[in-house]
Formats: structure tokens, C-alpha cells, sequence
């Protein structure tokens, strides 16, 4: 079994990890994730109210006694986000893990800091990590170019970014994007990562609450089935290619047009409510990284982590040959 800076800091059998996942990471592929031995988040923005999210947390503890953690995505928004009141539940509940992501968590270091609760930080550029290292977060996530979601403004791939931070900072990393198997955890490790975040993969499993069209077309789809949208108003997110995305991409190529001129397309409530829960993978956004090139099965949970350690040390063992002769 692999043992990591990241294994030994969370008490996990694994350096596999689930972070945030708009619209997917509710508590029962959590608990499924925990179980199987890797680290998975409740995603706090998908519940209205902190009273939701505290229910979730209970739920999840219901189905798990091993760790897991809270995603706050830190975000503008339209409608505000009970911020405040998430992090009073994550504290008052005893979680000890959050993953924040978006906007740094300053405002929210001390309070975590004072109860004890590690803070794993997502970042997409080395210079923003160095910039989270000395705000004090305990372990940051590296997101490469070819991440599902938001990659950053940089276009820098993993290969390039993950070594380049590893040489800036101290506290552990975990790589992300474009990860979904044992062969993409050992070149992860051997460019300095202690662990690998994977979202596409685990979207792609039996307990994901996602309609099973969704599983399928990635499955079916290619490492070039995606695109880039909202570049010109920087603020960049890498989709699945499809009708909606196609047009998004047509209109923005007049570099007039705002967010308002494809607000109605891009809606998340859309994506969420049309593709996610009723399986039209054409008639919405939705976030899917190039790792869907290699995913080519709908596993559970425990099948996935046993997969992709068994792999891993396989690879392992045939390079320790190797360097033996």
C-alpha cells in the first residue's frame, strides 16, 4: 500500500481524493468514497441553508466511520452564499478537513485553524499556491490545464505545473487534472505530488446521483470532447462538448459580448436540472475534464480505488525491476 504525506496526514488508505463537485458530491458517494478508502468532500454550496448541509454531514457519518471532508467553494455569486454559517457547522459538527477552492480563505483560516481543522487549498498556478502556503492552509491542490471546471488563466498543463510547484512550496500537494487512473497517480507522485484529486473518474461510478446518460456519454467520449468556454470574459471553464457549449463558444467569439449574452446558456441551475438530473447531455453545461479519454467503464467506488492502486503498484514493482537489471 502506497503511503504518502497525504495518507498519513488524514489517516486514509489512500492518496486518492474526490474534492468538490458541483452537483454530484452529495453524502452517499461521499460515505462510498470513504469506504473505499480514499478522501471525498461534501460539497457545502449545493445545500441553501447550513441547516442542509450539518443533515448532510450526519447522513454521511451514518454511512462511514472514516475521514472525510467539506468543499467551500469560495465564489461571487448572484445569490449570497451562507459562508459564515457553513463554516460554524463544519466546526460545530467536528469536521477536521475542508477543501476551499475559488477565492483564498483567509477570512476563514482563524476559525478553522483554532478548531483543529486541516485546510487543503485549490490552486491552479504556482504562484497562488505560494500565495496559500504562507496564509497557512496545510496541503494544496494543483489544478493542470486540462481539469475539469475552472483551470485557471495560465493554459499551463500538470506536467509542467505540478513539478514547477513542488519546487515553491513545502506543505504536501495533490495533482489534478486529467488523472483517472494507476498510471496517472505514479507519474503524479514521481513529479512530486503526495496525492491525486480526480473528479471526472469518480462522476463516472455507480454512486454517483447523476443520471446514467451522463456516465455513459463519458465513457463514450474522447480526451477531445471538450471545450473551453467564457475564455474572453476570463473566466474560463472546460465543458463537455455539445450543442450548448458549441454556441456558447460561436457567440464569445466576438469579444463584445458578456456574460448576459450567454448567461441563459451557461446557467449552472440548467445544467444541473436538464443534464445532470434528467440525462439530455445536450441541453446544458456541464464540467467534464480530458481524463474522460481514459475512462472507459462505470465502476463502483471500491472497484474504482482497488483499480487504480492495483495498477499503480504493478507500474511500481516493474520499474523497481527495471532499476535492478
Amino acid at each position: 500500500m502506497l503511503k504518502t504525506r497525504i495518507t498519513e496526514m488524514f489517516g486514509v488508505e489512500t492518496p486518492l481524493v474526490m474534492g468538490g463537485l458541483t452537483g454530484v458530491g452529495y453524502g452517499e458517494l461521499v460515505a462510498a468514497v470513504a469506504n473505499a478508502g480514499a478522501l471525498g468532500f461534501i460539497t457545502a454550496h449545493m445545500f441553501q441553508t447550513a441547516e442542509g448541509l450539518e443533515k448532510e454531514i450526519k447522513m454521511v457519518r451514518e454511512l462511514t466511520d472514516k475521514p472525510f471532508g467539506v468543499n467551500m467553494t469560495i465564489l461571487p455569486s448572484l445569490n449570497p452564499i451562507p459562508y459564515d454559517e457553513y463554516r460554524r457547522v463544519i466546526v460545530e459538527t467536528g469536521i477536521k478537513i475542508v477543501e476551499t477552492a475559488g477565492r483564498n480563505p483567509v477570512d476563514h483560516m482563524p476559525d478553522f485553524k483554532a478548531n483543529g481543522i486541516k485546510v487543503i487549498h485549490k490552486c491552479t498556478s504556482a504562484r497562488h499556491a505560494v500565495t496559500a502556503e504562507r496564509l497557512g492552509v496545510d496541503v494544496i491542490t494543483i489544478d493542470g490545464f486540462e481539469c475539469a471546471g475552472h483551470p485557471g488563466e495560465d493554459d499551463i498543463g500538470l506536467m509542467v505545473l505540478l513539478p514547477v510547484t513542488a519546487d515553491q512550496v513545502k506543505v504536501p500537494l495533490i495533482a489534478s487534472g486529467a488523472i483517472a487512473d494507476g498510471r496517472g497517480l505514479m507519474a503524479a507522485l514521481m513529479l512530486g505530488a503526495d496525492g491525486v484529486n480526480m473528479g471526472s473518474r469518480w462522476i463516472t461510478t455507480q454512486e454517483a446521483k447523476i443520471h446514467e446518460n451522463v456516465k455513459k456519454a463519458i465513457v463514450a467520449n474522447t480526451e477531445r470532447d471538450t471545450m473551453l468556454i467564457n475564455r474572453t470574459l476570463r473566466n474560463t471553464s472546460r465543458v463537455a462538448k455539445n450543442a450548448v457549449s458549441e454556441e456558447v463558444v460561436r457567440i464569445q467569439q466576438d469579444v463584445t459580448k458578456t456574460i448576459e449574452d450567454v448567461r441563459e446558456l451557461v446557467a449552472g441551475a440548467r445544467g444541473r436540472a436538464n443534464v445532470l438530473g434528467a440525462g439530455d447531455i445536450d441541453d446544458g453545461i456541464w464540467t467534464v475534464g480530458q481524463s474522460q479519454g481514459l475512462i472507459h467503464d462505470i465502476p463502483t467506488c471500491a472497484e474504482l480505488v482497488r483499480n487504480i492502486m492495483r495498477q499503480a503498484e504493478e507500474l511500481a514493482n516493474v520499474r523497481m525491476r527495471q532499476i535492478a537489471g
